[in-house]
């Protein structure tokens, strides 16, 4: 009986990760010529159709003023990952210490 439980548990999750990968995938081959534009992109032509004149951007970047020109992608994408990170970083250091706090208030009971 132990053995067809672990079998269908095995069975479960492999079926899942073929669903997983397949979901990851399959948008790649569905949208062809399909072009990724950025939240920024869409905002802009949203206020355009509102205002009906071209969208002024109130500041430019720190970062492109002292380069002197805009940023390469694959540098805003390191720093967005890099943000990304820290932040993950920080909600897990801040998960774990709520998690610790509450073994220890347990262990004092």
């Amino acid at each position: 009986m132990e053995t067809s439980k672990k079998s269908n548990n095995s069975t479960t999750v492999i079926l899942l990760l073929l669903l997983v990968a397949v979901l990851a995938i399959a948008p790649l081959f569905l949208q062809k010529g399909a072009e990724f534009g950025g939240s920024d992109d869409a905002g802009s032509v949203m206020v355009e159709e509102v205002t009906g004149e071209a969208y002024t951007p109130w500041f430019t970047p720190i970062l492109e003023t002292m380069l002197g020109g805009e940023i390469p992608g694959e540098v805003e994408s390191l720093i967005f990952c890099l943000q990304t990170g820290i932040g993950v970083g920080i909600i897990a250091f801040l998960m774990g210490r709520l998690v610790e706090r509450k073994k220890q208030e347990e262990l004092r009971r």
